[in-house]
């Protein structure tokens, strides 16, 4: 029995978040069949429990084992066009997901693109080049992104700290200033720190600005500036490649507007690495 077959039979005894699920599912295959169950659950309007639930309501296991069902309905078709041993077919089927991945990562950075405003970028390079401090805050899975850019920042200019990914520490927030600037990540699921660290540091007259999925997430509510990865997008909300062009926009137009001090900086860097022999090359 196919997946269309099983949710009609159950539809009517479904409750009505599960209905619009349900409908989701028979109405837009080929998405569903790459999201997950909190990101069905926005797309419809209804929790990432819902979604669950209704894996339950119609027999399966789990939401895993639904997804299971629903890849091999829609893939079904194509494969039996395509005629070959098995191995052939299993090829097809890992080539397929590897090109939606890409598809779904060039449509996310489209659409950061469209939403990007240059005025926007341009007053974040000016702060990170004049403050006095940069902390950089990320907890969780947001920690990535977070010391990706400390980094880098590290390599340009001074005064840059970055949190814990398991919590922040409040003498890092009671050493800011308000010529200071705390650049905050925050994806979903949000953390109590996350908003915790921005309310702390707009008390000290920090400046935040706020990296985060959607501007009217809980911190970027809070932010004096928002960038969003995921505003326009009904796809995964956390591409790490969006978010990394984002933060290299901002290291651009640094290197742009204070290439003397950076260069300098650079430099004293290259000869302290040489006395350690840090690098291999």
């Amino acid at each position: 029995m196919g997946l269309d077959e099983t949710i009609k039979i159950h539809y009517s005894s479904l409750s009505p978040g599960q209905k619009k699920v349900a409908t989701f599912y028979i109405d837009r295959p080929q998405e569903a069949a790459l999201l997950t169950a909190f990101q069905i659950g926005k797309q419809v309007g209804v929790s990432e429990t819902t979604v669950i639930r209704l894996a339950y309501a119609l027999g399966f296991s789990g939401y895993s084992e639904l997804q299971q069902a629903l890849r091999k309905d829609w893939l079904s078709p194509k494969q039996n066009i395509y005629e070959g041993s098995p191995s052939e077919e299993k090829q097809m089927d890992d080539n397929y997901f590897i090109h939606q991945v890409i598809q779904r990562e060039q449509t996310i950075l489209q659409h950061v693109k469209e939403q990007i405003n240059t005025e926007d970028i341009w007053q974040v390079v000016d702060v990170l080049i004049h403050s006095d401090r940069v902390y950089i805050g990320g907890f969780g899975s947001s920690y990535a992104a977070a010391y990706w850019l400390f980094y880098a920042l590290k390599q340009m200019r001074d005064n840059v700290v970055i949190s814990n990914p398991t919590g922040f520490m409040t003498e890092d927030i009671c050493d800011l200033t308000a010529n200071s600037v705390a650049i905050i990540f925050s994806f979903p699921r949000y953390r109590q720190d996350t908003v915790q660290s921005a309310k702390m540091a707009k008390e000290r007259g920090s400046k935040v600005i706020g990296i985060t999925d959607r501007a009217l997430s809980p911190l970027g509510q809070l932010a004096d500036m928002t960038f969003t990865s995921a505003e326009k997008d009904t796809v995964d909300s956390h591409s790490i490649a969006s978010i990394i062009s984002l933060l290299d926009m901002l290291l651009a137009g640094m290197r742009i507007r204070d290439r003397e001090r950076i260069s300098k900086r650079q430099q004293h860097l290259e000869q302290l690495y040489t006395e350690q022999q840090l690098f291999l090359e």
